[in-house]
């Protein structure tokens, strides 16, 4: 970690707070709304809470319809062999599997729609109940004008299932490319429901609020292109709060737990994974009281100042893995980016510094603090070796292994409305010594990009699998510019 690249990214915290709108924030509504998208925290004072009771819990709206055309078929696509009920019944009923794992409430059309009029009256209700997304699902060639008009008047974003025969690639090249608009022409359900999580990422990013501890002073703000409250608070709101937290029962259990767990624990003394523990409840704690489902801390600038005895970034760790925000060096679009990989693709992942090793020409990544969890919050960690803060040698940092072989995303928010994606496969991980650096540490070769020299951005994040493809469709969902790293170096002059 650098000092010189905290914030956004090489922008001081003045220019980063440029690109956040400051509007202030009703406190009774602000708790209110956060009230009824959340699970109760029950906690003893001053005690760790269950950090999944911090993620957000929106309520998400969906209206769905079946679009057919008069019956019987015949001639066309999907043609008179079609079993237009048994696919009918069969689309409803991954619908309803899908609205009770994302916790969607999904209004559906009681009757397909095969008639200009009873479109007309979708489309109005549409329109008048303003739901957070639209599904339709189409089961004729003919009803892509109504895919089209509902694409254009529903002022909403819409996802088009179009079950392979129900379209030729003259009905889905321009529409699918369209601002608001995700098109699933396949087979696939679960590319569909790839749709729906896009809403629900988005809707969990309006709900959410970013704890920014930074500076001296208090202050409310939103980053407007996705919703996303900020409110930022004095840095010594933290280690002020960390000297009072105790060494409990509950403290040193989660000290053990995550030392138990360990392939290895090299560095850490007991005191240092106590003081991680500590700093775990810290953070918890201030998430409960301003009431914030993630954070963004100046770190380093804290372990400089000797204002705590230990980085947090075993704490941050534990945080990852339980679907909660913990970013590094108030990088606040670094944090969002952490927050991106844990909406939209329900995984963690370590936000890095970025290294060309010229002789491989690979891509190091590096950082002191990853989720082990990468494959999923549902999913077994992967081997974790407890070190100390590598630029410090203070407290409990995490050595990550990744799996050799595997592909990877890195994900970087330039600002609000653009997202930097590129891809590439692990190669090894790089142990410190005999490499500095921070303790996780990658050996990537990338994808694309013929000079690893030119890979942009700074504190982009790393998760695990190839997600270029749904990243970019979430892109396109809501407007927000994507760009990739140039896949060739500019020729000599």
């Amino acid at each position: 970690m650098h000092t010189e690249h905290s914030c956004c990214s090489c922008l001081s915290r003045r220019e980063c707070l440029k690109l956040i709108s400051t509007a202030a924030l009703v406190p009774g509504a602000a708790a209110n709304a956060f009230a009824q998208t959340n699970a109760p925290r029950s906690y003893e004072p001053g005690g760790p809470i269950d950090p999944r009771t911090l993620r957000p819990k929106p309520r998400v709206h969906v209206m769905a319809a079946i679009l057919e055309m008069p019956r019987p078929y015949w001639l066309g696509w999907p043609g008179t062999a079609y079993d237009l009920n048994a696919r009918q019944k069969e689309y409803l009923a991954d619908l309803a599997r899908s609205a009770e794992t994302l916790n969607l409430q999904v209004d559906v059309e009681p009757s397909p729609i095969s008639k200009e009029e009873n479109f007309n009256s979708f489309l109005n209700r549409v329109q008048n109940n303003h739901p957070h997304g639209v599904l339709v699902i189409l089961q004729h060639m003919s009803c892509w004008n109504w895919a089209d008009r509902l694409a254009r008047e529903a002022g909403t974003p819409v996802i088009i299932f179009s079950p392979i025969g129900t379209s030729f690639t003259g009905h889905v090249v321009e529409i699918s490319r369209r601002k608001g608009v995700y098109v699933a022409s396949t087979l696939d359900w679960r590319a569909v429901e790839l749709g729906l999580r896009m809403i629900r990422a988005k809707r969990m990013f309006e709900e959410a609020r970013i704890l920014h501890i930074v500076g001296n002073s208090r202050s409310d703000g939103i980053i407007e292109s996705l919703g996303c409250r900020v409110r930022a608070i004095p840095r010594d709101t933290f280690n002020t709060l960390f000297d009072r937290i105790p060494v409990t029962p509950q403290v040193e259990a989660i000290a053990a737990d995550f030392r138990r767990h360990a392939k290895a624990v090299r560095e850490p003394t007991w005191k240092d994974s106590l003081n991680s523990a500590r700093a775990l409840v810290t953070a918890e704690q201030l998430m409960l009281q301003e009431e914030a489902n993630n954070l963004s801390m100046d770190c380093l600038g804290m372990v400089g100042a000797k204002l705590v005895p230990t980085p947090p970034c075993g704490a941050w760790t534990i945080l990852q893995d339980h679907g909660v925000t913990a970013g590094c060096e108030a990088d606040l679009f670094g944090a969002v980016s952490l927050m991106l990989t844990s909406y939209l693709l329900d995984r963690p992942g370590y936000m890095n510094d970025p290294v060309a090793e010229t002789a491989r020409n690979l891509l190091v990544t590096a950082h002191c603090t990853c989720g082990t969890r990468i494959r999923g919050f549902d999913q077994p960690p992967v081997p974790y070796i407890l070190r100390s803060h590598s630029e410090s040698g203070l407290g409990v940092s995490v050595q990550v292994l990744w799996p050799v072989g595997q592909p990877v995303t890195l994900v970087r928010f330039t600002g609000p409305n653009e997202l930097l994606v590129d891809t590439g496969t692990v190669v090894e991980n790089i142990d410190t010594p005999p490499a500095g650096g921070c303790r996780t540490s990658l050996a990537l070769k990338m994808d694309r990009i013929e000079d690893t020299r030119d890979v942009l951005g700074f504190h982009q994040v790393v998760t695990l699998g190839d997600h270029r493809r749904t990243l970019a469709s979430f892109c396109q969902l809501y407007g927000i510019r994507l760009i990739h790293s140039p896949e060739r170096s500019p020729s000599p002059a």
